[in-house]
C-alpha cells in the first residue's frame, strides 16, 4: 500500500541528544523526559497540543508507571482528552508507530497525530517473575536489557552472534566491517562541521537536564555522547567481542538513552504547522520482513525491497538511505544485496555512532533522512533497521 495522504510538516520533529547508557541521562524516567522535549519542541514550533487527535507512542524498556502510556504522556503534554496505543517492536518500534500512524491519516480515522519514541537503556528493570510450582515456590528473574541482548529465546544466540552467523555466510571479513566503522564516524563528522549545524536543525542543542524531581538543572548537554574517536589504527587493536569473532566493540553500536517526536498528518495540516512551507514530506510506505533464525541483518535487504514495491520505485530512484546498523557488517550487506556503494548510505553518521536508545533510534534516522533530502533538493528516501527477533522494518519518505 502506498500512502497518499500522509504527511509530516517540515520541522515538525525532534530528537534529543542521544547519551550512551548510564551517562547524563540516566536517571530520568524516559517517558516524562520525552513528555518534557516535546512540550518545549511543540512550543518553540508554535503548535498547540490541541491539534492532535492521537498520540502513538513508544518504547521498548519499562518505565515506573508506563502501564498508562500514551494517555499518561498526553496529559503530561498539555493534552489530556486524547489517547492512543503503545507500541513496543524492539528496534523497529520507531517504523512501527510512524507506519501506524501513517496508516491512520491515509484512511481517515485521525488528523493528526503526535508520535513519541522513548527509552532508557540505563538502569533497566530487574524483573521477578513469580513462580509458585517451581521447587520452594522459586520465581524466575530477567535483567531486561542485558539478558535480552545476550540471547533470543527462539533463535537461541545472543545479538553479536547474528552478526557473526551473517559475516561467516556471506564472506564479510574483519577488514570490511572496520572500514565501514571508519567511514561513518568521518561522515559523523560532517554532522558536527559549523558548530553541529546539521545536528541543530532537529536535536535540541544545548539540552538542560534536570534532577529526578524535574525542579532543578543539574547539566547541559552540547551534544551526543559516548562517541568514540575512531582511527584504523585503533580499530585494528580492538579484540573481537567473541573469541574468533569478526565483530569488535568498535565496529558495533551501544546502548543508549534519549527520545525523539514526529508529527504525521494531512498536506493541508502539515501545511500549516510547517515551519517552511517549501518543503512537502510524504510518508510514501513501509516494509516488514524477517530472515533466517538467527541472521538478523538479512531481514534489511527483504524489508527494504517490500517498502519500495509498495511506494512503486526501484533502488536506482532513491536519492538517500539511512540504516540502523547495530553492527558494521549490516551496512556491507546491504550496500552488496542492494547494488549500492557502502559510502552512498548514511551522510552526517548513523546508530553505529551516535548508539542506540532503540525506541527512538529509528525516528532519530528518519529525521536525518527527511533533512538531507531537504539539503540535497528533494526526492525519494529510504529508511530500514534490524531488529530482535530477526526481523526489519524499513519505511520511504519523499520530499518534494
Amino acid at each position: 500500500m502506498e500512502f497518499k495522504n500522509a504527511y509530516v510538516p517540515y520541522g515538525g520533529y525532534w530528537s534529543t541528544p542521544f547519551c550512551r547508557w548510564q551517562g547524563s541521562l540516566a536517571h530520568l524516567h524516559a517517558m516524562k523526559f520525552a513528555a518534557e522535549v516535546a512540550t518545549k519542541a511543540l512550543a518553540d514550533r508554535g503548535v498547540s497540543p490541541d491539534v492532535f487527535d492521537g498520540l502513538f507512542l513508544g518504547w521498548t524498556v519499562p518505565q515506573q508507571h508506563g502501564f498508562y502510556g500514551a494517555p499518561w504522556v498526553a496529559g503530561l503534554i498539555g493534552a489530556p482528552g486524547i489517547a492512543g496505543p503503545m507500541f513496543s517492536q524492539a528496534c523497529a518500534t520507531s517504523g512501527r508507530a510512524i507506519a501506524s500512524a501513517a496508516m491512520e491519516v491515509e484512511l481517515g480515522t485521525h488528523q493528526a497525530v503526535l508520535t513519541l519514541l522513548c527509552d532508557r537503556t540505563s538502569n533497566s528493570p530487574h524483573i521477578y517473575y513469580p513462580n509458585p510450582l517451581a521447587i520452594g515456590g522459586i520465581g524466575d528473574k530477567e535483567d531486561w536489557v542485558w539478558d535480552n541482548f545476550s540471547r533470543d529465546p527462539f533463535a537461541r544466540c545472543s545479538m553479536v552472534q547474528t552478526a557473526e552467523n551473517l559475516a561467516k555466510a556471506a564472506g564479510i571479513d574483519r577488514s570490511a566491517q572496520d572500514d565501514v566503522a571508519l567511514m561513518r564516524y568521518e561522515q559523523y563528522q560532517d554532522a558536527l562541521a559549523d558548530d553541529s549545524a546539521f545536528l541543530k536543525r532537529y536535536i535540541t542543542l544545548p539540552l538542560e537536564v534536570k534532577d529526578s524531581s524535574g525542579r532543578k538543572v543539574i547539566k547541559t548537554v552540547n551534544g551526543d555522547e559516548g562517541v568514540f574517536p575512531t582511527t584504523a589504527e585503533g580499530l585494528a587493536k580492538l579484540k573481537p567481542a567473541m573469541e574468533g569473532g569478526t565483530v569488535t566493540f568498535g565496529s558495533q553500536t551501544y546502548p543508549a538513552d534519549g527520545n525523539a517526536g514526529m508529527i504525521v498528518t494531512t498536506r493541508e495540516k502539515a501545511a500549516e504547522l510547517s515551519r517552511d512551507p517549501a518543503p512537502t514530506i510524504r510518508i510514501v510506505s513501509f516494509g516488514q520482513d524477517r530472515a533466517d533464525k538467527g541472521f538478523m541483518a538479512m531481514a534489511n535487504v527483504p524489508a527494504s525491497k517490500q517498502a519500495l514495491a509498495r511506494a512503486g520505485i526501484a533502488m536506482k530512484d532513491v536519492k538517500a538511505v539511512k540504516t540502523h546498523n547495530p553492527f558494521a557488517v549490516n551496512d556491507v550487506y546491504f550496500a552488496r544485496e542492494m547494488g549500492i556503494e557502502v559510502s552512498a548510505m548514511n551522510r552526517f553518521g548513523s546508530s553505529l555512532v551516535w548508539g542506540h536508545p532503540q525506541a527512538p533510534t529509528g525516528a532519530r534516522l528518519i529525521i536525518e533522512l527527511i533533512e538531507e533530502l531537504v539539503l540535497g533538493g528533494g526526492g525519494y528516501g529510504l529508511f530500514t533497521g534490524c531488529a530482535a527477533g530477526d526481523t526489519a522494518l524499513a519505511v520511504v519518505v519523499k520530499v518534494d
